[in-house]
């Protein structure tokens, strides 16, 4: 996979991403629902991410897990543990926790679902700004107390798309409330 590695900035201690979602789109006219069609040329990132949530492509998870350990990984510093970021939309195969798994698998660190996030209200593709996002984040991710073990971990919270930010810094802020957490790494698949 060919990557355009990206430094994030955010309420986390580093973070990258490992290619923009889409190089172009372009529309191509309405479908016979009255729904704008577009021709989208994604880069391998952006098409990988595309076809493990849109197509259920699931072996595009080990893919995406396997370009973070190659481009992200030697960015940063060690962790303990690996958290998906929460679903927004239910589905059978949550795609951002499968790459979790694949990437736990190839790293050997063991991947915790410590965060969850309420469904409903605003969706934050629809909002226009980051004052809009924050707001419709409050109080919509919570904490799953599922470390039983003494210690305190380093994390890599990982997600498939990096917009505003909005999303993984209400995550991190939800994650450093949690006594078992050190410091918070992020590692997204595309950014837009």
């Amino acid at each position: 996979m060919q990557v355009n590695l990206r430094q994030l900035q955010g309420r986390f201690h580093s973070g990258y991403a490992l290619d923009k979602h889409s190089k172009y789109s372009t529309p191509i006219g309405e479908n016979e629902y009255g729904h704008m069609q577009f021709d989208t040329v994604r880069t391998d990132a952006g098409e990988a991410v595309f076809q493990l949530k849109y197509r259920d492509d699931h072996g595009r998870a080990k893919e995406l897990a396997q370009a973070v350990v190659d481009y992200i990984l030697p960015s940063l510093p060690k962790f303990g543990l690996i958290v998906p970021m929460p679903a927004s939309n239910q589905r059978q195969v949550q795609p951002v926790t499968l790459v979790a798994k694949e990437l736990g698998a190839l790293t050997g660190k063991p991947v915790f679902e410590l965060l969850s996030k309420a469904t409903g209200g605003a969706k934050l593709k629809n909002l226009n700004t980051r004052e809009e996002k924050d707001q419709a984040l409050v109080g919509a991710i919570s904490l799953n107390r599922a470390i039983t073990n003494n210690g305190k971990w380093d994390a890599l919270l990982i997600d498939d798309l990096y917009h505003s930010g909005a999303s993984i810094d209400a995550a991190c802020d939800v994650l450093r409330t949690y006594e078992k957490i050190g410091n918070v790494y992020v590692a997204t698949l595309t950014w837009r």
